[in-house]
Parts: C-alpha cells; sequence; structure tokens
C-alpha cells in the first residue's frame, strides 16, 4: 500500500493514521512462512519538528512446525517497529527510508521488518525434547527405551 507523504513533510506537528491489513494470500511462501491470519498494520507517520517518522505495530499468527519434534502449531506474534523517513539521502543510509516522491510502500516496509524479527529457530516450546534419533517417537508425549542400560 503506497502511502503519500506529502502532507506529513509539509506540516510539523502534522499526524496521520495507519491501518492496514495484508491478505495471507499476498505473502505466501515468503521465506518459508505460513500465515494463518492477515497482518495487521497499525500506527501513525507524524511530523515532530520537521522530522517525520512512522511508527507501527504488527500483529499476525503463523502455522509453523517445531524443528526438534516437528509437532504443527500456531502463534501469534506483535513486534512494533519505528523509521524516520526522508525525501532523499546523499549517501547509502539503512538507518532512513527514503520517501520516493514524497511516498512510501507501508506493506513492503512492514512485512520485511517483520520477517527480519521472526526466530530462526522455532520450538513448539522451550522445553521441548524433540525426537528420538533412533526410533523417531516424540520424546514429549512418550518415552522410548533405545537408550536405556
Amino acid at each position: 500500500m503506497i502511502i503519500n507523504l506529502r502532507k506529513i513533510f509539509n506540516s510539523p506537528g502534522e499526524v496521520m493514521p495507519i491501518d492496514i491489513a495484508v491478505d495471507q494470500h499476498e505473502i505466501t511462501d515468503i521465506h518459508g512462512y505460513s500465515f494463518a491470519s492477515p497482518v495487521v498494520v497499525k500506527g501513525q507517520a507524524y511530523n515532530r519538528a520537521g522530522i517525520v517518522k512512522i511508527k507501527f505495530t504488527t500483529e499476525f499468527t503463523l502455522n509453523l512446525i517445531c524443528d526438534r519434534c516437528l509437532k504443527e502449531f500456531e502463534r501469534s506474534y506483535v513486534y512494533e517497529f519505528e523509521h524516520v523517513v526522508v525525501k532523499s539521502l546523499s549517501t547509502e543510509n539503512d538507518e532512513y527510508i527514503v520517501a520516493d516522491n514524497e511516498s512510501i510502500d507501508l506493506k513492503e516496509i512492514a512485512i520485511s521488518d517483520l520477517l527480519l524479527q521472526l526466530p530462526s529457530k522455532i520450538l513448539c516450546d522451550e522445553d521441548c525434547k524433540g525426537l528420538c534419533f533412533s526410533c523417531g517417537c516424540n520424546l514429549n508425549e512418550s518415552q522410548c527405551d533405545c537408550f536405556s542400560s
């Protein structure tokens, strides 16, 4: 979703509410994640003393598979983000978002932000025991005799 920030750039004190939903069908097959719900993005774009910022939260649910026991489960996430937005930069700087023609693609920014925050190791529970290396039973649900003496 392209948001035009011209009014925000030109009016210190101006605030623009942000409230969008990115349908999970629009973000299928992104980096191997399966979204169980839309990504809800809420926040605001504002100009405080000539500095333009966007501040927003993302809320969504993922369909996941535990890396240790292969159990399928859902988990909800909420992340908060804040960025300084500028009209242009003279040098490359990852700390700022450049608003080409005073516009930004909020959907792209929100999805990029949340993907960088997701854990690289997915566990159904911090204490997940995983699978037996020998027989493959889920050690969270039962015990096997493979390694007992």
